[in-house]
């Protein structure tokens, strides 16, 4: 749905992901996320054929853990002003949104590959990344992972 795998589309003959422009669509959201939570920036991420991976690191916020562990991040507002509470939940779940309303609109008018049911799974896989190693792995994985697709459970 978003592009292909391409074996030898580079010189050194790695496996390199090739964006259609539902593809293209998607990253460009993705990075777009900055400016709808200001408080967070992107490291690494690729769009896979039919899946997204990617590392979002909060900045400049107090993180709260809550009894049942879900974090959220307050941002600190000016004085004055209530502090708005965003959580990787809201993020996603805007990225989710506005990348579907997209891709409906690129189905209808550029011939896009139509979905069947949903867009995206129901929920998503985190991790808080908490050390050096942990982030260095993350990205390790992420930058890999066109060249493990066909061992991918995402595989189609």
């Amino acid at each position: 749905m978003f592009g292909n795998i391409d074996v030898g589309a580079n010189p050194c003959g790695c496996p390199e992901m090739m964006l259609n422009g539902a593809g293209k669509m998607i990253e460009t959201e993705w990075l777009n996320l900055k400016n709808r939570f200001p408080n967070i920036e992107s490291h690494e991420f690729i769009t896979m054929p039919n899946h997204f991976h990617g590392i979002l690191q909060i900045v400049e916020a107090t993180v709260v853990v809550v009894p049942n562990d879900v974090v959220t991040c307050i941002k600190v507002q000016p004085q004055g002003f209530a502090p708005t509470i965003k959580t990787i939940g809201d993020m996603m779940k805007a990225f989710k949104s506005i990348t579907t309303v997209e891709y409906i609109r690129g189905v209808k008018n550029m011939g896009w590959q139509p979905f069947d049911g949903k867009l995206w799974q129901r929920n998503y896989y985190d991790h808080i990344i908490r050390d050096e190693q942990s982030h260095e792995n993350i990205s390790n994985y992420i930058i890999n992972n066109p060249a493990k697709w066909a061992e991918d459970k995402f595989y189609v």
